[in-house]
C-alpha cells in the first residue's frame, strides 16, 4: 500500500534512521500482539472451561471477564511505573507476565489457579496497552508518528487473528475445543500454550531497543538521551530535539505524580484527561470485546455449529487487520478526528442493522434460538462491518491519541487512569453480555451499544481535538 510506506528520501543517514525507528516501534508493538492474542484466546476455550471447571453463565463471565481486571490494574500501575522506571523496563515486566500467564492458564487445574493466571495475563496486557502506543509516540517523528502507533492496533488485530486461527485450528485436529490433542491433554489448553512463542520472542526482542529519550530527560539523564536521539535522528536533528524536550519540561521538573492531573487553579482534573478517560470508555461501551471474547458463542447462540463459529471469528480478524490497514494509510493524512467521527457514523448504522436482524430471531423447535436465513445473513454481514469500522477508526486512533495528545509532564499519569477506566468499562461490558444475554436477549443488548456508537459521533465531534503534524511538545 503506497499511503502506508515512510519516506526515506535523502540522505543515506536519514533512510538509515527512519529504518531503525520503524524497526523499534515494530519491536514495541509485539506487545500489541500479545495483547490481541491474549484477549481472544478465551474465544474458543469458553466450552472447555465450562466442562472442565463446571461453571455456571455468571461464572464463565466472570472467567473471560478476570482477565480485565488486571488489565485496570496493569494500565493504571505501568503509567506510574513508567515514569519511575521507564517504558522499556514496564515492557520487559510485561513480556514476563505474558509468559507466564500462558503456562498457567493452559495448566490450570481449577478456576482460582486459571483465574490468578489471567489476571497475571491482564496485567501484562494492560501494561502493554498503553506503554507500547506511548513509547512509539515518543520515539517517532510528528510526521509519520500515527502510522506507526497505529501498527500497534494492526498488531492487536493480528493478535486477535491469530489466536482465533490457532483456536480454529487446534479445535478442528482435535474434533472439537473439549477434547484430547497432544499428550493427551484437551484441545483449549493447548489454545493458551500457543502463545508462549511470541511472549518469549516479545521478551528476547526488547533487550534490543533503548529507553525513550523523553523518559530520560524527565529523569535528568541527558547524555544518555542525547546518544539514542542521535541514534534515532542523526547529530543535528538531536541536538534540537534535546533541547525542545528539555524545554517542555524546564518549568515544572518535579517527579510526576498523580496529582498533577488536578489543574492548580481551577482544582479540577485538566479538561484533556477527561477527553482521555471519554475516548478511553466509549471505545468499550460500542461493545466491540463482546464479539472478540463472546463471537463463538454468540453465533452459536444463532444456529452456526462451533467450528463455523470459529471460522466467523477467523474472518472477522482478517477483515479487521485489512481495516487497520487502511487506517496507517489515512492517520497521518487525513487526521485522528475525522476517522473517529467516521467510524462512530458507521458503527451506528451497522449496530442498528444487527439489532435489527437479531429482533427476527424464534425458538425453533429445539428449544433453540434461530434465525430466519435473510436474517442470518444481515446479521453476519451488519456485525462484520460494525467490525471494520471499528477497526478503521476507533480501535487503532483512540490508542494513537492517548499516546500523543498528554503533555510530557503528565503523559505517564494521565495514561494510568484513561487506560484504568478503558479496562474498567471492558470488564464491565464482558461480565454484563452473558446477563443481559440470558436476561433481555440479543436485541436489547445490541441495541445499548448501539445507542453508546451514537453518543461517541456527539463526542468527537464537541470535545476532541486534533493531534496529527503536531510534536509531542506542541501538546
Amino acid at each position: 500500500m503506497h499511503s502506508a510506506t515512510f519516506d526515506t528520501s535523502g540522505s543515506i543517514e536519514q533512510a538509515e534512521n527512519t529504518r531503525l525507528i520503524v524497526q523499534i516501534s515494530c519491536v514495541a508493538t509485539l506487545g500489541g500482539f500479545l495483547f490481541g492474542f491474549d484477549s481472544g484466546v478465551i474465544n474458543g476455550t469458553v466450552d472447555g472451561l465450562k466442562q472442565a471447571f463446571h461453571s455456571t453463565a455468571a461464572g464463565i463471565g466472570f472467567e473471560v471477564a478476570s482477565m480485565l481486571l488486571g488489565c485496570a490494574i496493569g494500565a493504571f500501575f505501568a503509567g506510574r511505573a513508567a515514569d519511575y522506571q521507564g517504558r522499556r523496563t514496564v515492557l520487559i515486566a510485561a513480556a514476563i507476565l505474558f509468559l507466564l500467564s500462558a503456562l498457567g492458564a493452559g495448566a490450570a487445574p481449577g478456576v482460582v489457579f486459571f483465574v490468578a493466571a489471567r489476571l497475571a495475563g491482564g496485567f501484562a496486557v494492560g501494561a502493554a496497552s498503553v506503554i507500547a502506543p506511548a513509547y512509539i509516540a515518543e520515539v517517532a517523528p510528528a510526521r509519520y508518528r500515527g502510522r506507526l502507533a497505529t501498527m500497534q492496533q494492526v498488531a492487536i488485530i493480528s493478535g486477535l487473528f491469530c489466536a482465533f486461527l490457532s483456536n480454529y485450528l487446534l479445535a478442528r485436529a482435535a474434533g472439537a475445543s473439549t477434547e484430547a490433542l497432544w499428550l493427551g491433554l484437551d484441545a483449549w489448553r493447548w489454545m493458551f500454550w500457543m502463545q508462549v512463542l511470541p511472549s518469549t520472542l516479545f521478551l528476547v526482542s526488547l533487550t534490543f531497543i533503548p529507553e525513550s529519550p523523553r523518559f530520560l530527560v524527565m529523569r535528568k539523564r541527558e547524555a544518555e538521551a542525547q546518544a539514542v536521539l542521535v541514534r534515532l535522528y542523526g547529530e543535528d536533528i538531536a541536538r534540537t530535539k534535546l533541547a525542545d524536550i528539555g524545554g517542555s519540561l524546564a518549568q515544572d521538573r518535579h517527579r510526576p505524580k498523580l496529582s498533577d492531573l488536578i489543574d492548580k487553579t481551577t482544582r479540577r482534573m485538566h479538561p484533556i484527561v477527561w477527553v482521555g478517560i471519554g475516548l478511553a470508555v466509549l471505545q468499550q461501551l460500542v461493545g466491540i470485546n463482546v464479539v472478540f471474547y463472546y463471537g463463538a458463542v454468540l453465533w452459536q447462540a444463532v444456529g452456526f455449529s462451533e467450528s463455523d463459529a470459529l471460522l466467523i471469528n477467523v474472518v472477522s480478524g482478517a477483515l479487521s487487520i485489512a481495516a487497520c490497514l487502511v487506517t496507517v494509510g489515512l492517520v497521518d493524512r487525513i487526521g485522528r478526528k475525522p476517522l473517529l467521527w467516521i467510524g462512530s457514523l458507521g458503527m451506528t448504522v451497522s449496530l442498528a442493522l444487527v439489532v435489527w436482524a437479531f429482533a427476527q430471531a424464534h425458538i425453533d423447535a429445539a428449544g433453540k434460538l434461530a434465525l430466519p436465513p435473510p436474517m442470518g445473513t444481515l446479521a453476519l454481514v451488519a456485525a462484520n462491518v460494525y467490525v471494520v469500522f471499528f477497526n478503521m477508526s476507533w480501535g487503532p486512533v483512540m490508542w494513537v491519541m492517548l499516546g500523543e495528545m498528554f503533555p510530557n509532564q503528565i503523559r505517564g499519569s494521565s495514561l494510568a487512569v484513561s487506560g484504568a477506566a478503558q479496562w474498567i468499562a471492558n470488564f464491565a461490558i464482558t461480565i454484563s453480555f452473558p446477563l443481559l444475554l440470558a436476561g433481555i436477549g440479543l436485541a436489547p443488548t445490541y441495541a445499548i451499544y448501539a445507542v453508546a456508537a451514537a453518543l461517541s459521533t456527539v463526542f468527537v465531534l464537541r470535545w476532541v481535538r486534533e493531534t496529527r503534524g503536531r510534536e509531542l511538545e506542541q501538546m
